[in-house]
């Protein structure tokens, strides 16, 4: 960074001698004027109106009219002006920093500490953090008077000029003269709605949209010339979503919280589904270490148990003399009830074959499998 002024902070009788530094600056992409024709770019000239002639900068004064009257100001006369002559920046007040209305706020600098021994600025700042207060200052820059407010940021010492309160506009509108009711379920429903947004503020997860946007243009334009399809470029335009004025306040507070209470309950439940998916896969592999299905005369140990799964339709067996019913196979505990009533999780349900232990079947084929629902195992029978 370059210094763009050079003073001293006039606290009381203590002299703090610092460089300013802009704080900030513009990320916008610079485009300039061309003839569409052409391509040529497009200048401004200084031409006067008189003579009509381009006239260089350096010949160039200012001036002030009024009422039909010019008067002309020269450099050297707009310098002789004493406040543009002043390299200090005097302290006047300190106050409370929610006294000071943010609409107020022009631009920020840094200062530095431009002396060979930095006790001064140093005891500047501790003085601001041991008072929690803001420094009001006055300085000239630019050929102006300004007003500032000195604070601290990473422990820097920042000046941030400030619009005079003339400069700032009054707001009049006859619109909020007049009375509206807000019920006491607006207020609250748009109060949840707040509640449902909030977050700390983070300025880095934003981005400004349009100069990437713009960047995309220009990329896409170096590449594919005057063919370009801003279309393709930048896919399909979204819906008008949001434009118009609103009528229902109700039905849009409503809709904005299902919205959000949708969005979150969609990545609860999303969460939610991982586990499942990962019990269901450790509950497969322990069926499959123990050989498929078992039988048990008290349940199913420990787990939930399910209704035994539907008879085996007349299964024949090596011999082909005895028909016999396959065991009903353990069904895994149901799992949200809700979303997955039409395909229940069991091994009966999921499995074309079961061993049996009774009947020695070598091989059972299920024909149907009611879902699978909260009772006791059944043991195996033999059909008549």
């Amino acid at each position: 960074m370059r210094a763009i002024w050079k003073g001293a902070i006039a606290f009381g009788l203590v002299n703090v001698p610092v460089k300013v530094y802009s704080a900030t600056e513009d990320h916008d992409i610079s485009l300039h004027q061309v003839h569409n024709a052409d391509g040529g770019r497009i200048r401004y000239q200084r031409r006067c109106e008189v003579c009509s002639k381009i006239i260089d900068y350096s010949d160039i004064e200012k001036a002030f009219e009024e009422d039909g009257r010019t008067v002309v100001l020269s450099k050297d006369e707009l310098k002789s002006i004493p406040a543009e002559n002043s390299h200090e920046i005097e302290v006047v007040q300190f106050v409370p920093s929610e006294q000071l209305e943010p609409m107020m706020f022009e631009k920020s600098y840094y200062l530095e500490p431009d002396s060979k021994s930095p006790k001064a600025y140093g005891l500047l700042r501790r003085a601001l953090e041991d008072t929690d207060r803001v420094a009001i200052v006055q300085f000239a820059l630019r050929e102006k008077t300004r007003l500032g407010a000195l604070r601290i940021k990473d422990d820097v010492l920042v000046l941030q000029s400030l619009l005079w309160p003339d400069e700032v506009r009054e707001a009049s509108f006859p619109a909020l003269d007049e009375t509206v009711r807000i019920s006491a379920q607006e207020r609250e429903m748009s109060a949840a709605l707040v509640e449902s947004m909030a977050a700390d503020f983070e300025p880095e997860h934003f981005t400004d949209d349009y100069q990437v946007q713009l960047r995309k243009l220009i990329d896409a334009k170096l590449e594919q010339g005057d063919s370009l399809d801003t279309d393709e470029t930048f896919g399909a335009e979204a819906g008008d979503g949001g434009k118009g004025e609103v009528i229902d306040l109700m039905e849009a507070l409503k809709r904005s919280l299902d919205r959000k209470r949708g969005g979150a309950a969609a990545a609860a439940s999303s969460a939610s589904s991982a586990d499942d998916d990962e019990s269901d896969d450790d509950e497969s592999e322990d069926q499959a270490d123990d050989g498929g299905t078992e039988e048990s005369a008290g349940g199913s140990r420990g787990k939930t148990p399910a209704k035994p799964a539907a008879k085996s339709a007349g299964t024949k067996t090596a011999a082909g003399s005895t028909a016999t019913k396959a065991p009903a196979a353990r069904s895994t505990t149901a799992k949200s009830a809700t979303a997955k009533t039409t395909t229940a999780k069991t091994t009966a349900a999921k499995t074309t074959t079961s061993k049996t232990t009774t009947a020695k079947t070598t091989t059972a084929k299920s024909t149907t499998a009611k879902p699978a629902a909260k009772a006791p195992a059944a043991r195996a029978r033999k059909g008549a």
